[in-house]
């Protein structure tokens, strides 16, 4: 009875994730407690998971990663990409990425290059962000760092086996596979849709203006006093006085005569604003002035404000800023914009203060599309010192001179001496939920094995593939992890998907690593909606794409991607 009581609360989780109701490291930190209380694993084992070598590895990756992609390499490269025609351009955009994806962190590389897309105003962005996004994936499969899904498949396959993989393991089948993934890319980014590019005069849509009369009385009361932080559907965003701006607006903040009050939210309830004497709708624009101080952006994975409404956070107060209009997709989101659950990869469309820019939490909760406000970069000196460090780290890797490990560590050690970085800096974006995940779910295979559990997946695959050889059972496992990683994130698939396929190795009789690496190469086979990878959900808004348009670029993509992976993986790795 044991073992089928801990299948079935792998299925709990499996329904929770899915659902979206608990957040990843919630539904894995609770499983692994309740093993812990239950016996399954020992307190011993379940802190050694969290401290597991190739689980620090990847942590320390991220980590210097925060310096890599404040490397002005990136935004170099993102300015000479697009020349040329435009196909030509698609064509070196994917490859571009594909190879920095291959080093760096695939949200970094999306990220430098997705301001620079939104930008300009050559190609159509909804014809370059898919392909951006893909391309990344295609990069990240080829190495060992390419990617966190293959550190969090090193990391179970060392807790298993007692061995790392090669930086380079993954290159043999990774390689092949993106060149060929890319060819049909390429082929297939003209079915993109092709949305004009949104100017000043849409994002000044979200506005509605009005003058104060020098005569009105409402003259030298505080908002508060005048009643206009209580509006229906509306809020008041800013105040524009003497060619000025003066925003966020404070409770306390007098009105004075020729005052212009700008308000954003339900503007189709304008008549909200018809009781107030002396308040002119339609008179003088702001739309010049406005037009300064936007700045849009996009929700991070990483970021606070997922799940949470505008009022949740007091957006005003945390950021110095006033949120203008809300897209999701192709939709811009109407109604009482204080009241709508923010999601990751939502467009926000902000009104920003000179403070703006002073906030520290910027980065981990925002990727920046467009504005003046841009991110502070690596000085020259800086940069040689991250770029070439993290080079040598790799060589060394590559070579077996020095671990992984050693050379991050030494590496971070020398960026915080040279205060490329700052220990505030590591404790903001630490990347705290995925090292939850990844420890927890280690705890969890631990458990299945200590169980018994394991063994009886084990017999039921052999069983359901026993009449038609093992090759049927690798692909068996290759399609649960795709499954797993279209329907929940790609980390949380691998984590699910390992021990399946390690049983099932185990079953047969065969080497394992062939069943690690359907693991691997099935949880970064993210193609088909925008929900299961972070990336995608980083271009879905600033595209204002459907998921449909997933589903048309993306299904020709996985079917490739997918043939090629279940035809190289078991002739370079054989069972």
């Amino acid at each position: 009875m044991t073992p089928w009581a801990v299948l079935l609360s792998i299925a709990l989780l499996l329904a929770l994730l899915i659902s979206g109701r608990v957040k990843p490291a919630i539904a894995f930190v609770t499983l692994a407690a309740i093993f812990l209380l239950l016996g399954f694993v020992d307190t011993a084992t379940l802190l050694t998971q969290y401290t597991n070598p190739a689980l620090a590895t990847l942590l320390l990756l991220l980590l210097v990663s925060l310096a890599l992609e404040r490397s002005p390499l990136l935004d170099w490269l993102s300015r000479h990409l697009l020349k040329g025609h435009p196909r030509l351009a698609t064509a070196r955009l994917m490859g571009s990425t594909a190879v920095l994806s291959a080093f760096l962190n695939n949200t970094a590389v999306v990220a430098a290059f997705l301001g620079a897309i939104s930008r300009q105003q050559r190609i159509a962005p909804s014809r370059l962000l898919i392909p951006l996004s893909y391309a990344s994936i295609l990069g990240g499969i080829t190495t060992l760092v390419g990617t966190s899904t293959n550190l969090v498949v090193n990391s179970f396959n060392l807790s298993a086996s007692g061995s790392e993989l090669g930086m380079f393991q993954f290159s043999l089948v990774g390689i092949p596979v993106a060149l060929i993934t890319l060819v049909v890319l390429i082929w297939r980014a003209n079915a993109l849709p092709h949305h004009r590019l949104e100017d000043t005069a849409d994002k000044l849509s979200y506005f509605l203006a009005a003058d104060l009369d020098p005569t009105s009385p409402m003259i030298g009361k505080t908002i508060e006093e005048n009643g206009l932080r209580s509006l229906d559907g509306l809020y008041l965003l800013e105040i524009e006085r003497q060619g000025r701006l003066i925003s966020p607006v404070a409770p306390d903040e007098q009105l004075l005569a020729n005052d212009t009050l700008v308000f954003t939210g339900e503007v189709s309830k304008v008549q909200a604003l018809q009781r107030f004497p002396g308040l002119q709708l339609f008179g003088h624009q702001a739309d010049n002035l406005l037009a300064t101080n936007l700045v849009e952006v996009v929700i991070s994975h990483e970021s606070e404000l997922s799940g949470k409404t505008l009022q949740d956070v007091d957006f005003r107060s945390m950021f110095s800023a006033g949120v203008v209009g809300i897209r999701r997709g192709e939709k811009r989101l109407e109604g009482q914009l204080g009241k709508i659950p923010l999601r990751v990869g939502d467009c926000l469309l902000l009104a920003v203060s000179a403070d703006f820019r002073q906030h520290r939490n910027l980065d981990r909760n925002f990727h920046l599309l467009s504005g003046s406000f841009t991110r502070p970069q690596l000085s020259n000196k800086e940069s040689l010192f991250t770029v070439g460090g993290f080079a040598a780290v790799i060589t060394l890797a590559t070579a077996n001179l020095l671990p992984l490990f050693h050379g991050l560590l030494i590496l971070l050690g020398g960026l915080l001496l040279m205060k490329v970085i700052s220990l505030a800096e590591l404790r903001r974006r630490f990347p705290f939920e995925l090292w939850l995940i990844i420890g927890s779910a280690l705890a969890i295979a631990q458990a299945l094995e200590n169980s018994g559990a394991a063994g009886l997946l084990a017999s039921g695959m052999q069983g359901l593939f026993s009449g038609y050889g093992i090759y049927a059972a690798f692909v068996g496992c290759y399609l649960l992890t795709l499954l797993l990683t279209e329907t929940v994130t790609n980390n949380a698939a691998a984590a699910l998907a390992f021990p399946v396929a390690w049983s099932t190795a185990n079953a047969f009789g065969a080497d394992p690593l062939p069943f690690v690496m359907a693991v691997a190469y099935g949880a970064s086979a993210c193609f088909l909606i925008p929900f299961g990878y972070q990336t995608h959900l980083m271009v879905y808004s600033p595209g204002r794409y459907r998921i449909t348009d997933f589903l048309k670029i993306g299904l020709p993509v996985s079917v490739t991607y997918s043939a090629a992976v279940l035809l190289i993986t078991p002739w370079v790795f054989p069972f």
